[in-house]
């Protein structure tokens, strides 16, 4: 049944897309007799018969019961000289459309109301009893179904859910995972929500492979006896992102944005806000300080001159108590960042010990204990702050800022013991090609393209044939032990063909080309289903297939790769949202890697993941083949939000864990180990070359 829905979806796409044929489509939903809660949102029309929720019976999985159901939530409350810990599941009362619960002192009642094709949902708090009773920690589960079983189910029936709690203009954009309309919208139209939580994640718990369920956190709320607190949202289906924010606006929210996320000192930072209705009282301040607001029409524009390094909170304050806000980022100046950077790597990432065999790698830094981390300590989580894999990157970038930011000879001789490491250590006489130093890690298909392109840097380096070699032969080696159907992360289709046709390696250029080419054919093949690889179904697989076949079509002209690649786009984009953000704007979602890369070992997502700068590749390559220039512009917001894992120390951080909470615990902080980043600044390189 799910092949026959998916094909005909498929069918649909390729004639015309789904969001061309949409009329306005009705929120359907479905209760728990017991609890109250939601258990199925749906959209009228929608071919998919998608529950936009998760299944809490239990079903989905096993540890997601009803008291995750939608609506229902927890609060802890400062009721004199108590504080208790309340959570609702049990009504008091259930009746047409209004739910009560009996909390303490408090009482909730929930309301549900049509209103034409959407769902208004209301949250009223009221003390009922005769002490001030003081809520904070709020949270009200919204499980939306972003998890990921395999590529066939996300096409049909899973969705990314893209938060922005912006207060009293807070909104949930939840992007169907194919990219096709229909897509499930949802506003605050009154009341604020400050953050979101995710619960239920660990490694007996899907790993990698769900989000977790997420639970909105209203603003702290104090009510004396007899007084009420509400918090309301609209619900409603929507084309896509330029649809979602026209009918956020007409909901009378106030919609924030900035032309870009990251500026230098000495430039002028600039917000927008917009609504559709005579805001009141308008002021703005940047980071607490007041700002001047200048008005044209719906549009209120916030400036702020950029005096020092650091984070800009734009806020705009409106209706007597209402605000949202835009974050916005400030570094000393981009170039000097990525030179601070480099100086860091090779001064302090570089181990230097004539007794180890990992002489000449660059390792993972603990910025708490201000050393590199040795990686002595056995857990399977440790395999990833090992001294190969992803820490090619370090390399990778060096190369890169080497030819394009300066003969740096400190740079070049660093790059040289590191490059004597990857071939002597790493790999042997055969290119095989493992993740430590003992060969006892992974021998694993992802470090095949990284090294191979590090390789292809070496040589525009250097000038040594034997690097172009050693790039052909750790190629071919992926090849051997992987196959064609492996979606490796950046193969370097161009790069290898071209430097080996310029070095007149013109055979070892053909034999790679068939082998691209074999590669293109199977990601032809499986269109958007995708294999399962580390994770069952994520960005860094649509991506790394968009990038492997529009350079396939750069290198041949073969029209099939192109079609291929613009087939794959809309999912690409379905993981990125547009909240106004250095942190969330044009990231990608991504979940788990603080987990399994980072110090603090914590589930949860990562806004930015410097994975993210994939899809700035991508997107890259796709304006090379069209001449769209806007996914060149969406490729530069990319790389440069990611600069925010990069500090003016020269330290930097592999993961930023940007919820409130995750299982409980507090988030919003960089992590400490300098890890993988650094093929963010590779990328941001690569999109920048001019």
């Amino acid at each position: 049944m799910k092949l026959k829905i998916l094909r005909k979806l498929l069918t649909l796409s390729a004639a015309a897309g789904l969001a061309g044929s949409l009329s306005a489509q009705k929120i359907l939903y479905g209760t728990h007799p017991a609890t109250g809660a939601i258990n199925r949102l749906s959209i009228a029309r929608d071919i998919r018969n998608m529950n936009w929720l998760m299944e809490t019976d239990g079903s989905q999985y096993k540890w997601i019961g009803e008291e995750y159901g939608w609506g229902l939530g927890f609060f802890s409350a400062v009721s004199g000289s108590d504080t208790l810990r309340q959570r609702w599941k049990v009504p008091q009362s259930i009746q047409s459309g209004k739910i009560t619960y009996a909390l303490g002192g408090v009482t909730l009642t929930v309301t549900r109301t049509p209103d034409g094709d959407d769902l208004m949902e209301e949250y009223l708090f009221t003390n009922t009893g005769k002490q001030t009773e003081r809520l904070f920690d709020v949270g009200i589960y919204t499980p939306f179904n972003d998890s990921y079983p395999d590529a066939s189910t996300c096409y049909t029936s899973r969705t990314n859910a893209h938060i922005w709690a912006g207060e009293n203009a807070a909104y949930v954009n939840a992007t169907h995972m194919s990219g096709r309309a229909p897509h499930l919208g949802l506003v605050v139209v009154k009341g604020a929500v400050k953050s979101y939580e995710i619960c239920e994640r660990s490694m007996a718990k899907a790993m990698s492979n769900t989000r977790g369920v997420i639970a909105l956190n209203p603003e702290d709320i104090a009510l004396k006896p007899g007084e009420r607190y509400a918090l309301s949202w609209r619900i409603f289906a929507h084309r896509g992102h330029e649809d979602f924010f026209s009918k956020a606006l007409g909901a009378g929210s106030v919609v924030a944005q900035s032309d870009k996320y990251v500026y230098g000192v000495g430039e002028t930072a600039r917000a927008t806000f917009e609504c559709r209705r005579q805001l009141k009282n308008v002021r703005a301040t940047v980071n607490g300080e007041s700002a001047p607001v200048e008005q044209s029409g719906s549009r209120y524009a916030v400036s702020a001159p950029v005096a020092r390094p650091g984070e800009l909170r734009v806020e705009l304050h409106y209706d007597n108590g209402l605000k949202t806000h835009v974050e916005l980022l400030a570094v000393s100046d981009e170039k000097e960042l990525v030179k601070k950077r480099a100086d860091f790597i090779t001064r302090h990432q570089q181990l230097s010990s004539r007794e180890d065999k990992r002489d000449g790698a660059y390792m993972v830094y603990d910025n708490e204990e201000n050393k590199i981390f040795m990686n002595d300590k056995p857990s399977v989580s440790y395999l990833d702050r090992d001294e190969g894999a992803e820490r090619v990157g370090m390399g990778v970038f060096l190369t890169l800022y080497y030819l394009q930011r300066g003969k740096d000879e400190a740079v070049k001789s660093s790059l040289a013991r590191y490059a004597d490491f990857i071939r002597h250590r790493l790999q042997d006489s055969s290119y095989t090609t493992w993740s430590t130093a003992d060969h006892k890690g992974r021998n694993r298909a992802y470090n095949y393209p990284w090294i191979a392109n590090l390789y292809l840097r070496m040589f525009e380096v250097t000038g040594n044939r034997q690097f172009l070699s050693d790039a052909y032969g750790t190629l071919r080696a992926m090849f051997r032990h992987f196959g064609h159907g492996f979606y490796a992360i950046d193969i370097p289709v161009q790069l290898s063909l071209t430097l080996l046709r310029e070095n007149q390696m013109t055979a070892e250029a053909d034999s790679l080309l068939s082998d691209f080419k074999k590669t293109g054919e199977s990601y032809l093949q499986n269109g958007v289903l995708y294999p399962k690889h580390e994770v069952n179904y994520e960005q860094s697989i649509v991506a790394p297939a968009i990038i492997t076949l529009t350079q396939l079509y750069l290198a041949t002209g073969e029209k099939k790769f192109l079609d291929g690649a613009t087939l794959q786009l809309p999912l690409l984009e379905a993981f990125s949202g547009l909240q106004p953000s250095f942190h969330l704007n044009g990231i990608a979602i991504r979940h788990w890697d603080g987990y399994w890369f980072g110090k603090r070992e914590m589930w949860g997502d990562v806004f930015p993941h410097y994975w993210s700068t994939l899809s700035a590749v991508a997107y890259d390559l796709y304006a090379q083949c069209t001449g769209d220039a806007s996914y060149r512009k969406k490729a530069e917001n990319i790389v440069r939000n990611n600069l925010c894992l990069f500090f003016e120390d020269g330290k930097a951080s592999c993961a930023y864990l940007y919820p409130y909470k995750v299982n409980g615990v507090k988030a919003q902080f960089y992590d400490p180990y300098a890890n993988d980043q650094d093929w963010a600044l590779a990328y941001y390189l690569t999109v920048n070359r001019n």
